[in-house]
């Protein structure tokens, strides 16, 4: 929180063309850092200081620093920390915190899922309920033709996003290019609150892989109230012809 300003603060553009800032790097190696001195010997995969799995190991620690950082760095208050920890490369407990909203998301496998310790459920659309909505990062209109019929909100955060869907405040979740940090701890979340996430490409995000270098690889994913309401968004969202665009 020291280094938030909601005037906005410096950034710069990383080679993903993602950004990053000084709160980023500091965050990740003081979280690193308290996890090796509460749990000595654990491998921790961050998106600023460790990126890559060198080894394989049967407990993971996968951290995002700042989830969120274009909305930090413009003085927004929607980011947060992403933390989970993964068993044999699957999430197993997480949790997330949005420190300004004073939101914490937490979930541990077939123990559900809470935000500030109150459960939490992921639930489909009540008929003629108007406040419902279709949430999805800023690249999702440029990559891919979206005809989902529910209005649509940009958060800024692939985290807050699909924790969204799992407190029932969206329905989906759409994120075109997130890393293994952005969704590790949501994935687990919106799970034990009921609702459904999947790899859009059907890819594999999960087992982590020993030797890979997580930051060139994107895990766009969906996730919704319902299967049916992943299906349905399947139906309605299509990539676009063409070379990949670009940030």
């Amino acid at each position: 929180m020291n280094f938030f300003n909601p005037l906005g603060t410096t950034s710069q553009v990383k080679g993903d063309h993602s950004l990053v800032t000084e709160a980023d790097l500091a965050a990740d190696r003081w979280i690193s850092r308290a996890i090796q001195e509460r749990f000595p010997g654990s491998i921790v995969l961050s998106e600023e200081l460790n990126p890559a799995l060198t080894e394989k190991a049967p407990e993971v620690w996968v951290v995002d620093p700042l989830d969120g950082t274009t909305n930090f760095s413009l003085g927004l208050p929607i980011w947060g920390v992403s933390i989970a920890l993964l068993v044999n490369g699957w999430p197993h407990a997480a949790a997330v915190h949005f420190p300004v909203l004073g939101e914490t998301f937490t979930a541990e496998i077939d123990q559900g899922a809470c935000l500030n310790g109150k459960r939490i459920f992921a639930h489909p659309s009540e008929p003629g309920r108007p406040d419902t909505f279709f949430s999805c990062c800023s690249r999702t209109h440029r990559r891919y033709e979206i005809n989902v019929r529910y209005k649509t909100r940009i958060l800024g955060s692939t985290c807050y996003s699909v924790c969204a869907v799992a407190r029932g405040m969206a329905l989906i979740s759409f994120e075109a290019t997130p890393k293994i940090w952005d969704i590790a701890a949501c994935w687990l979340i919106v799970r034990e609150a009921g609702g459904v996430v999947e790899t859009y490409d059907n890819s594999q995000p999960f087992p982590l892989q020993p030797g890979r270098d997580y930051q060139q690889t994107d895990y766009p994913i969906l996730a919704a109230a319902s299967p049916e309401l992943l299906a349905y968004a399947r139906r309605e969202i299509r990539r676009k012809p063409g070379p990949s665009i670009q940030p």
